[in-house]
């Protein structure tokens, strides 16, 4: 018996445009603490690194320091309220649902590799009826580890019932090519997600601009056998 072929996606910036409801939790705890909300457009590229950090940076714009223990509070905060109000402007990029059904159709699985908690991922997917696609949901708190470090990929390859030469990786951003280059797998990199430095400068096997573009993309790299 040989193994399904799996199509690994980044969720924030690849599967799902996130952004809008990311920045208004960010926003919240910003105001809440008397700072300036961040404009969507400027903080789209801070997004990829966990809730943490993307707090941290929103902090770091202001100048603002906190505590270890200050931070962890703000942290729990910010994620409760992103968690209530999770799916209130998300929504799957252009084209994903009929390309989910195209690559299904020709035999490919699907599974989540992503620096979100995995519950949040989760719940997210569940809101957009888009959890039932995915053969495995990871996040960074699954295996105890984030993007790049690559054992996230390969324990979430073999949670969905495949084998690393059988997986490509879909991402945005610099975690998803390097999570990819560490494992050994060939990575699509999209031009529509949250980047600070150009995803074509980061060198993904392929480039694509639209899910459309997507099923070739991924025959060109996981051919038929």
């Amino acid at each position: 018996m040989t193994s399904s072929r799996i199509v690994v996606f980044d969720l924030d910036g690849t599967l799902v445009d996130t952004a809008p409801d990311l920045i208004n939790a960010l926003n919240h705890i910003l105001n809440r603490e008397g700072m300036p909300s961040v404009p969507i457009a400027a903080a789209r590229n801070m997004i990829g690194q966990g809730a943490k950090r993307l707090l941290e940076r929103g902090l770091e714009l202001d100048g603002r320091t906190f505590s270890p223990p200050d931070m962890a509070r703000l942290t729990d905060d910010f994620i409760a309220y992103y968690a209530d109000h999770i799916a209130d402007e998300s929504r799957p990029f252009d084209g994903l649902e009929a390309t989910l059904d195209e690559l299904s159709g020709l035999g490919y699985r699907f599974a989540v590799c992503t620096n979100k908690l995995e519950w949040l991922s989760k719940l997210l997917l569940d809101r957009l009826d888009l959890s039932s696609r995915f053969a495995a949901i990871c996040g960074a708190d699954t295996f105890g580890v984030a993007k790049p470090d690559p054992t996230i990929l390969r324990q979430t390859v073999a949670k969905a019932g495949g084998v690393l030469a059988s997986a490509v990786m879909v991402g945005d951003a610099g975690p998803d090519v390097g999570v990819a280059r560490r494992a050994g797998i060939p990575v699509i990199g999209v031009e529509f997600g949250y980047t600070e430095t150009p995803i074509a400068e980061l060198n993904p096997d392929l480039l694509i601009g639209h899910m459309r573009e997507l099923p070739n993309a991924v025959a060109r790299l996981l051919p038929s056998r």
